[in-house]
């Protein structure tokens, strides 16, 4: 199917041993948040991105290799992350020398700037970035043209701050045109959407919709193309 359709395809590790995150996407049931505590676990996901690499560094279609969704500040410390990320993109590099190695920022950093040192000094390297208007308690009283302003004010600030000449490439991994606002009319959904667009294409590496297809109408990008909810820009 990729290269049917001349897809890039993006491998990215969401569950890494003993949790980045605490999260149902990543952790176990009870929560836990265990990753980067110890070298062990540091190692085994070392292992896992040496045999994902291996595996698929000979097809045309791999775009990218991305280290780690979502790790979690303060659980994972910056000295770990980054200890892993120069080891993970070393076995990137072992098989192939053209794959992007993606590295994701830290969730609920104080500094979104953290990792620019690292990812700057590695070759073909590329700083992850999600922006949502829906976890924080700060997003619940907003409306339509707050969301919207902050889209343009507070994350067009942050991702031009990460985005630098000579730095890493910049990647708006995760966003959806889904927010707190009640009956939002189908009109005010294309502003919130363009709006994010218009911010998100300044990212050096692109965008990414979360997801493709999704049972939640607003959460599925194919529903939303379809249903003239998103339009988008040849």
């Amino acid at each position: 199917m990729n290269r049917k359709y001349n897809l890039g395809v993006i491998i990215d590790l969401h569950a890494a041993p003993g949790s980045q995150n605490p999260f149902e996407h990543s952790s176990s049931k009870d929560g836990s948040q265990d990753w980067g505590t110890t070298d062990t676990n540091i190692a085994q996901t070392v292992q896992v991105i040496d045999f994902l690499a291996s595996r698929y560094a000979k097809s045309p279609s791999l775009l990218a290799v991305e280290l780690m969704n979502e790790p979690l500040a303060p659980g994972v410390s910056l000295e770990s992350l980054k200890t892993y990320y120069r080891d993970g993109y070393n076995a990137v590099r072992k098989h192939s020398s053209d794959a992007y190695v993606i590295m994701s920022n830290r969730l609920s950093s104080p500094d979104p700037t953290e990792l620019l040192g690292l990812a700057g000094g590695l070759p073909g390297s590329v700083i992850d970035v999600h922006y949502y208007a829906l976890f924080n308690n700060m997003f619940d009283t907003f409306t339509v043209q707050q969301n919207i302003e902050f889209i343009k004010t507070n994350y067009s600030s942050d991702l031009s701050i990460v985005t630098r000449e000579n730095g890493p490439l910049t990647f708006v991994g995760e966003w959806v045109a889904e927010w707190k606002v009640p009956n939002a009319a189908k009109q005010e959904f294309q502003m919130f959407a363009n709006a994010q667009m218009d911010v998100y294409g300044r990212a050096t590496f692109g965008w990414s919709y979360w997801t493709l297809k999704n049972v939640n109408n607003h959460w599925s990008m194919e529903w939303m193309i379809n249903n003239g909810y998103i339009s988008l820009k040849s």
